[in-house]
């Protein structure tokens, strides 16, 4: 028998406060490059968080796997050799 998941005002009740934390470490994060001397917005590290930062005001349950596949490389099948393994 697969587990029941746990009602979602359950998980909310006890995942709020690290989801809080977690928002305004992004926003601290982006205030930070905001005040830095320069720009990064043609940095590509930049437009990868810009395409993952709507997709969790998505509803679903496959947003953490679709921000993982964001920042994955594409599999390659001669990885091995890539890094001289």
């Amino acid at each position: 028998m697969p587990p029941t998941p746990m009602p979602a005002g359950k998980v909310l009740d006890r995942e709020f406060l690290e989801i809080r934390a977690k928002i305004l470490e992004l926003a601290a994060s982006f205030d930070r490059l905001d005040r830095g001397e320069g720009s990064v917005l043609r940095d590509p590290r930049m437009k990868l968080i810009e395409e993952a930062l709507p997709i969790l005001q998505r509803p679903g349950a496959d947003r953490a796997e679709q921000i993982q596949m964001i920042f994955s490389r594409e599999y390659d099948e001669k990885w091995r050799n890539a890094y001289g393994l």
